[in-house]
């Protein structure tokens, strides 16, 4: 069993403006969503591959890929908070899962927030984090992902950009020092899921990163 200790963190509603995410604010400021904002880094990478794949192949793909990617994050959620009950899961989503748990198992304890809302003035941007949990006892930004293949670092530069972001936030919002960076990927036939660690320097390395994404976004309507 995990140590929750949960963050007191508004849910915050959200809505898509021209096919964007956009999140309301306490204070009514509307602001487009991390993953919008980081979703610049692939656009080039993406259209290349649509044009390849044809748009039929294409959103397929994608489709089939957000749904696995749902399913494994509800297992996630609900196994953290204690609730999770014997519900119809497809096999390959419930194996990746089990990888998972597995490592979360071994690596992490005190848990801060689940699927918790963020947002920071500073950044003009929001978003849900999957997870600010202890990581070898590194309070720690944790970002579940899945795969088909095992992924390159350099593929996914955007999941790192898109944490140090959650990181500021949470600690604008919490008052919470968050130094470290985990991503978790579940992988098809992987018994151990692929992870990535980033420190404190690499983390504010990525934020600058984000700053200057986030100018070349503008504003969210």
């Amino acid at each position: 069993m995990f140590d929750l200790q949960l963050s007191d963190l508004q849910k915050l509603p959200r809505r898509n403006v021209n096919g964007k995410r956009v999140y309301e604010t306490p204070d009514g400021s509307h602001y487009p969503s991390i993953t919008t904002i980081t979703s610049q880094m692939n656009a080039k990478a993406i259209s290349e591959w649509r044009a390849r794949v044809g748009s039929t192949a294409a959103n397929k793909i994608t489709a089939q890929a957000s749904a696995r990617g749902t399913s494994v994050h509800k297992l996630c959620e609900d196994y953290i908070l204690g609730e999770l009950t014997e519900e119809k899961v497809m096999p390959s989503n419930k194996e990746m899962f089990l990888t998972i748990k597995k490592h979360l198992d071994e690596h992490v304890t005190v848990v801060r927030s689940v699927e918790g809302f963020l947002y920071s003035d500073f950044l003009r941007a929001a978003g849900q984090v999957d997870l600010v949990a202890e990581y070898n006892g590194v309070l720690s930004i944790i970002d579940f992902k899945t795969a088909k293949k095992k992924k390159k670092e350099e593929w996914i530069q955007n999941y790192f950009v898109q944490e140090s972001a959650y990181s500021f936030m949470f600690e604008e919002r919490t008052g919470f020092q968050v130094p470290q960076l985990v991503t978790i990927i579940g992988v098809d036939g992987e018994v151990e899921p692929q992870v990535f660690i980033k420190n404190t320097k690499e983390r504010n390395q990525y934020l600058l990163q984000f700053l200057t994404l986030r100018e070349s976004f503008g504003e969210a309507e």
